[in-house]
């Protein structure tokens, strides 16, 4: 990485030169220039990774490793190599992009080695923007701050360092996010069409959909330094990605799993931190490692379901949950590990007969679409003793005939005993249309509901008690169904239109999922059925058992005797001479 060949060759004496060629000694220098330790092996690393690594670049290390002020002193070392730089600093407020560019000027007023880089007195010289001394007269400053959300337009750098952009303020719903993606790719259009140019990423990970996971399926190369060395499944989660040197040396068996990697923190440290910090926000600013945040943050987990193929007339009197196999052929919108769960076993008979009864209700929910939606989203839900069953979802595009005649069909084909219809947008304009088309196709009670307060912890208020509790049976067609139903949209806004991304993703932070029509059509339907479901299904079982034996034994006293009479106590002598 020579911008302008090895000139201190020639004009440095031969013992500064490793200074200059390598940016390990000049962080060596600068270290004992701020009266620090010598930099620990992690930040030797980072250091040979910002020197060495490719042109876009992702360093993901636990908080407190320094890799900030190792970056400065790298941006100082760029500029004593080459004064002709111009280089960028971004972070996600402008606050802390102009203390980097602070202590840049800091550290060149300090340092013999970097004063001739202080600026002259008719260059720019504030923490927005400053010059080096060498640096001949151009638009664009040596270095220059900014905010990620800030004036971007017009700038132009050969290197661009985002320091933290992504931070918990701008990251936490699905529109920060695609704010924030949105401000990165506006990163391309500043970096100056050099070989040398490159895009340098310091940070670590909010949550799962963040934007460096995000940027490392575009071409950025990202490495990993968690605080403790990784088991070897966590290990496949940072991929290919992880230091080489933890790779290394938990090959060679020189570490044990759950040691810390860096001198400067001890165990008792960490486990400090970690009691501090709590084990989500531990796992996600020290192990960079998203898994267990998701697990804690989202609470509807597809995992939880039940899918199974369900027969419209009946279904099993009990459903045994279990993990032990899964739908291979199913795409899942959820996060990397779920999977749609086959069931485990049914109830069954002595006889070794799985029993079923006939639905006990079934009902379609609609949310219509409102201002600024484009879906109106439905929910069929049928429920047999405390279990709901997932039979249709999906959505129409607005009002018109063909939309409304569609749900009036999709009622009529399940048999729906109730529609219940959201009634928060329209005062009951929505009721008024679809009416006629219910008269014609399907009469059936129809009902208008009003949901109040935040709309994410009533969705999830209402449906994580039955999913979690492993009491929602979906048919596998609305998977297919609903997986289908998003693949004629850009391929960007696919998985925000789907029911089950809707369902893994919902939080409890207002705005987290940017449509969320399809998963509150659903938790309208189940809402209905609450009531119906604190029924305790293996109780509700027994009873359909009980009736099918009074209803068989019924019939026998009526084929033995000739009589239909059955009163209580002939029942009670018969259950007593079966018992």
């Amino acid at each position: 990485m020579d911008y302008q060949g090895a000139w201190w060759r020639e004009e440095r004496p031969e013992s500064t030169w490793p200074i200059y060629e390598d940016f390990k000694v000049f962080l060596a220098v600068t270290w004992k220039q701020l009266n620090l330790p010598p930099p620990t092996r992690t930040q030797y690393e980072i250091a040979d990774y910002l020197q060495h690594g490719p042109k876009r670049l992702i360093v993901e290390a636990f908080r407190g490793c320094g890799k900030s002020w190792i970056t400065s002193a790298f941006v100082l070392w760029l500029l004593l190599r080459d004064p002709q730089l111009n280089i960028m600093v971004v972070s996600a407020a402008k606050e802390r992009a102009d203390q980097f560019s602070t202590f840049c000027q800091a550290l060149m007023a300090d340092m013999p080695l970097l004063s001739h880089l202080v600026p002259s007195s008719n260059q720019r010289c504030s923490k927005i923007a400053f010059d080096v001394a060498p640096a001949e007269p151009d638009h664009a400053p040596s270095v220059k701050s900014v905010g990620i959300m800030g004036q971007l337009t017009g700038s132009r750098a050969d290197i661009i360092i985002a320091d933290d952009i992504e931070v918990p303020n701008n990251s936490e719903t699905a529109n920060m996010r695609e704010k924030l993606d949105a401000r990165t790719k506006e990163l391309e259009a500043i970096l100056k069409p050099l070989d040398s140019s490159r895009i340098i990423m310091l940070g670590t990970p909010q949550c799962e959909e963040s934007i460096y996971n995000t940027l490392a399926t575009t071409g950025y190369v990202p490495r990993f330094w968690p605080s403790r060395y990784p088991t070897p499944e966590q290990a496949k989660g940072y991929g290919d990605f992880l230091a080489p040197r933890q790779v290394a040396w938990m090959s060679e068996g020189k570490v044990q799993v759950g040691e810390p990697t860096d001198t400067r923190f001890s165990d008792e440290d960490l486990m400090q931190r970690e009691a501090r910090y709590g084990r989500s926000m531990f796992a996600l600013q020290f192990q960079l490692d998203t898994t267990l945040a998701d697990a804690d943050r989202y609470p509807l987990k597809i995992d939880d379901l039940i899918v199974d193929t369900c027969d419209r007339e009946t279904a099993p009197d009990r459903i045994i949950w279990g993990q032990s196999d899964y739908w291979r052929d199913l795409e899942c919108y959820g996060f990397n590990a779920d999977r749609y769960h086959k069931p485990f076993d049914y109830e069954r008979s002595e006889a070794g007969h799985v029993s079923r009864s006939e639905y006990q209700g079934r009902l379609m929910s609609i949310d219509p679409s409102g201002r600024g939606k484009d879906e109106c989203a439905y929910s069929v839900v049928y429920m047999l003793h405390g279990y709901v069953y997932l039979m249709a979802a999906g959505a129409v595009q607005g009002y018109d005939e063909k939309s409304l005649t569609e749900l009036s069909k999709i009622a009529k084909d399940h048999k729906v005993h109730e529609v219940i219809i959201e009634s928060n947008f329209g005062d009951g304009m929505f009721s008024a249309l679809l009416t006629p088309f219910l008269q014609k196709n399907h009469p059936v009670h129809m009902e208008e509901v009003r949901s109040s307060g935040q709309k994410e912890a009533r969705i999830i208020d209402t449906l994580e008690p039955v999913i979690s509790n492993h009491k929602m049976i979906v048919d596998r067609k609305v998977i297919e169904s609903d997986y289908k139903s998003v693949q004629g949209l850009p391929i960007e806004q696919r998985r925000q239109y789907s029911l089950f991304y809707q369902l893994s993703h919902v939080t409890r932070d207002r705005g987290s999922l940017r449509k969320d029509d399809r998963l509150d059509a659903l938790s309208i339907a189940v809402a209905r059925f609450t009531e119906q479901m604190a029924k305790d299904a293996q109780v509700a079982a027994q009873e359909a058992n009980t009736k099918r034996l009074e209803e068989e034994l019924r019939n026998f006293h009526s084929h033995v005797t000739g009589s239909a009479r059955f009163n209580h106590d002939t029942w009670a002598s018969a259950r007593h001479t079966l018992n």
